[in-house]
């Protein structure tokens, strides 16, 4: 199951947006209303989680090691 964010598109433009997050499969819909205001809403894309990871790759320490 992913998690995805949303956020409510307010019909006052000076109310701010309330963000929540909702716990969806793949296949599943987008919502398009707010469960709890029934605000119409529009899922967020944000970035991933940032990791930046250095050294071997699990790639490189399945390759066979070569005889000299």
């Amino acid at each position: 199951m992913a998690v995805y964010i949303y956020e409510t598109i307010p019909k006052n433009p000076k109310q701010k947006p309330r963000r929540f997050e909702v716990q969806q499969s793949m296949k599943d819909a987008p919502l398009t209303k707010d469960p709890e205001t029934g605000l119409p809403v529009k899922r967020v894309i944000t970035g991933g989680s940032g990791n930046c990871f250095r050294g071997l790759s699990i790639l490189s320490m399945n390759r066979p090691k070569r005889s000299k």
